[in-house]
């Protein structure tokens, strides 16, 4: 169920970002606090499998991607997510942040692991950091 979400710009960046997160609180959360932030548009995916239709549609400038879901999790979804984007940042976002997770997110193309416990000023932030805003 692909929503995408328009805000008045804030600072002129029109940035795109799609999260992928099964969880529907958790995934308004994170939308709102983008579009707070000066984000333009925000696309919404349920799991892995839409989320790259999603991606492959809107193109966005980062991807903010949860590890457990159904239909696919975050690891299967990053490596296709990363040959279909090449340069587009992916951040795995979970409850998990563990070395030995870190380290397979990085194997299969997450760029960052950002655990659901930070702040999501530190979600946005970093995000920001790996599109160069």
């Amino acid at each position: 169920m692909e929503a995408v979400k328009r805000a008045v710009k804030k600072s002129g960046e029109g940035k795109t970002v799609l999260i992928v997160e099964d969880n529907p609180e958790i995934r308004r959360a994170v939308v709102k606090a983008f579009l707070s932030d000066g984000f333009t548009t925000c696309a919404e995916a349920a799991d892995g499998d839409e989320g790259i239709a999603v991606a492959e549609r809107i193109k966005p400038d980062v991807i903010i991607l949860d590890l457990s879901m159904p239909v696919m999790n975050g690891l299967q979804t990053a490596p296709r997510l990363r040959k279909l984007l090449p340069r587009t940042p992916i951040i795995l976002f979970t409850m998990y942040g563990t070395a030995l997770l870190k380290i397979q997110a990085a194997q299969v193309g997450v760029d960052l692991v950002v655990q659901k416990t930070d702040p999501l000023s530190t979600l946005i932030k970093k995000a920001r950091e790996l599109i160069g805003d």
